[in-house]
């Protein structure tokens, strides 16, 4: 069984949201629902709500720029696995 959810929403960030969605190869709707599962299946919400968005973007640039610098890289995805797996 099935239902119909109605919400009220800024079109702006419908049209956003819509935008992403489709660089996913989703609908609107699929990515909803997509999203409602993932809830329903968690029994939380699959991202952590902050204020501190800056400040967690900045951290994580930090720790990529780390990696890229003095972390392993590999030619292959098959050296990574052996590597990983040895």
């Amino acid at each position: 069984m099935t239902t119909t959810l109605q919400l009220r929403i800024d079109e702006k960030l419908k049209t956003k949201a819509q935008k992403v969605f489709e660089a996913l190869g989703l609908d609107l709707s699929s990515g909803i629902k997509l999203f409602l599962t993932q809830v329903a299946h968690d029994k939380e919400l699959p991202f952590t709500p902050s204020t501190r968005a800056k400040e967690i973007r900045m951290q994580w640039d930090k720790e990529v720029a780390e990696a890229l610098k003095h972390g392993k890289k590999y030619t292959s995805t098959k050296e990574m696995f052996d590597d990983i797996l040895k």
